[in-house]
């Protein structure tokens, strides 16, 4: 007999089902279990398979129940669910409740469901496009912060105490009431810019008239709100060896200097490296300011309640990358005073609207019918291949040996689709960009030192 069941709505995407397994269903599923557990069971004082029922509800009722209760959510469950039609999202909640011989077997099942849209009105939406060109100024920045990472620390040959903005060399160990500390342990060879505050503005202060060769004592009182809880209100004193002062030697910016840094063949061609990398940034940039006045419209207009489900799941994904960036970079998130609930608190809202931005694309991508043919998706595998260095069949291959990952790049593909879509039926005002002063550490610098990056497999690229 099937299960009866009552559909009870708490909005619009979250559901509470109460079912009801009949009597009969309840004693068919037990009398099965115990027949099953009587041909091995072991009781004391009877052959296998010859302990009478009454004897392995005594010894056995407790799990038995158990069992048939987990049975019966699993069958019943799917069973209304399927029959309903309910397009459910994340596992359902249910709370087993205790299973009676010669009664009815009832339990509640709480679901959220894929958010049902109306067709979205995305056409004439009004968006601004600002036509970012890369300026002299930006490219001379990036030069500049080129020539700043290689240039070298020399020691000066003049006798004179340290000033601020000196690069020195020291030996330094912070005690603390005279024992060593674990976090300020003995360190030799540190260069370190004085002024700039790395251990403690206080710090430097007191670097300031060593002499070289000089030893000194270095008392800090770290402030309460210090990057390292551990060193937060804690009077450190640091024995200071100073072994040298040295200054900033920038290499000349010239064609030996462009084959210094990469295989370039003149400063020319480095100019052109930067200007490119700087035009790919500025082309991110606009796709990224136009998605988001999309989407931003696009939400404003389309009212519906999100599935927390759904929510959860895109918010894992953003704390797992940022915790993989962490990592990447050597640190975690309590050297920068964080747990895991403040940035899951911070990113919430960030994972809703992710959530909301990807109901609505799959609604377009569905109301447009949109499709993605083969050839498209190999012309994914083949820009890939391109951008990696890596043969067409190795990316192709890996996505076939992936299922998962080639059903997210084919909706990433389907929903770019969406978003050109909707690009062509906007009304798209042309701006020129405001005057920003030059960003020394834009990605231009970056691309240019990927440029002589020999680089992962694509496997391993896309993978990460």
């Amino acid at each position: 007999m099937k299960s009866q069941v009552q559909v009870e709505d708490v909005n619009t995407v979250k559901k509470i089902l109460h079912i009801e397994v009949p009597e009969e269903s309840v004693t068919e599923a037990l009398d099965n279990a115990y027949r099953e557990l009587k041909k091995n069971a072991r009781v004391k004082g009877f052959r296998p398979g010859k302990a009478p029922r009454s004897v392995l509800e005594r010894v056995y009722r407790k799990d038995v129940h158990a069992d048939v209760a987990s049975q019966l959510i699993q069958t019943s469950f799917a069973e209304s669910v399927q029959e309903r039609k309910l397009n459910i999202v994340g596992p359902p909640k249910v709370e087993p409740t205790e299973l009676k011989a010669g009664s009815p077997y009832l339990y509640d099942a709480v679901v959220e469901l894929q958010p049902e849209l109306d067709d979205v009105d995305f056409k004439g939406l009004k968006l601004k496009r600002t036509l970012y060109v890369p300026t002299e100024e930006e490219i001379d920045a990036q030069l500049k912060n080129l020539q700043k990472n290689m240039a070298s620390k020399e020691k000066i040959e003049e006798q004179r105490p340290v000033e601020t903005g000196d690069y020195v060399v020291i030996d330094y160990e912070g005690l603390k009431d005279g024992k060593p500390f674990a976090e300020t342990g003995k360190t030799e060879n540190y260069t370190m810019k004085v002024g700039d505050g790395q251990i403690a503005a206080a710090f430097d202060e007191q670097l300031v008239g060593m002499q070289p060769g000089e030893d000194r004592k270095v008392p800090v009182i770290f402030d309460d709100d210090h990057a390292n809880e551990k060193l937060r209100g804690q009077t450190i004193v640091f024995q200071v060896k100073l072994h040298d002062i040295r200054e900033e030697k920038l290499p000349d910016l010239d064609d030996d200097f462009a084959k210094s840094v990469g295989k370039f063949e003149s400063l020319d061609n480095l100019k052109q490296v930067v200007r490119d990398n700087l035009t790919q940034g500025y082309e991110k940039r606009k796709e990224q300011e136009l998605n988001e006045q999309i989407f931003q419209a696009l939400i404003e207009k389309t009212t519906f309640e999100v599935p927390e489900a759904m929510v959860e799941f895109e918010l894992e994904n953003i704390l797992q990358d940022a915790e993989r960036s962490f990592q990447y970079y050597n640190r975690s998130l309590e050297e920068l005073g964080l747990t895991r609930d403040q940035m899951a608190q911070q990113y919430r809202e960030v994972a809703e609207k992710q959530v909301r931005r990807h109901i609505i694309l799959n609604k377009i991508v569905a109301q447009e019918k949109l499709e993605l043919p083969d050839e498209a998706l190999f012309e994914s595998y083949t820009d890939m291949a391109a951008q990696f260095g890596r043969p067409v069949e190795e990316v192709k291959a890996y996505y076939e040996q992936n299922s998962d990952k080639r059903d997210h790049l084919k909706h990433t593909l389907l929903a770019k689709k969406a978003i050109d879509v909707i690009l062509e039926h906007s009304d798209i005002e042309d701006l020129p960009p405001e005057k920003e002063p030059p960003e020394e550490d834009a990605g231009a610098s970056e691309g240019v030192r990927e440029a002589e990056n020999d680089g992962e497999t694509a496997a391993e690229k896309t993978a990460t």
